[in-house]
């Protein structure tokens, strides 16, 4: 229970860089779709002091990653979590870790080391 209430004290406090980080989301899911999912153990919450990552284990019939869903905050604190994302992620049996965000995140994490793979293209109707 008290890790419980641990985790929600901390999504309290990050809950403006998830909301800002689901307003380039395309409505996919709520600030309370992302919470019950971490109290669910769908997907996990990184906080940091000033920023914070959501993770989900997203897994294919090859290969399991770990999908960076969500991040606001201080992208060089943001950054800095990439070390604790890969050591779990390998503990979790994972190959690699991907991310979905707006195009600026090619740039400004090439230099720890990620590339594009894929364009997510969209047409709404």
């Amino acid at each position: 229970r008290h890790s419980l209430d641990c985790r929600m004290n901390e999504l309290d406090r990050c809950r403006k860089w998830i909301e800002d980080a689901l307003e380039y989301s395309g409505g996919t899911h709520t600030f309370e779709d992302v919470k019950n999912g971490i109290i669910e153990g769908k997907s996990q919450l990184w906080p940091a002091a000033n920023s914070c990552l959501v993770t989900e284990i997203t897994r294919f019939p090859q290969k399991k990653v770990l999908h960076v869903f969500l991040g606001g905050g201080n992208l060089e604190e943001i950054k800095g979590m990439q070390p604790d994302l890969i050591s779990w992620a390998k503990a979790q049996e994972c190959e690699s870790l991907t991310m979905s965000g707006r195009k600026g995140w090619s740039k400004a994490l090439a230099d720890i080391g990620w590339k594009s793979q894929l364009v997510l293209l969209e047409k709404r109707f």
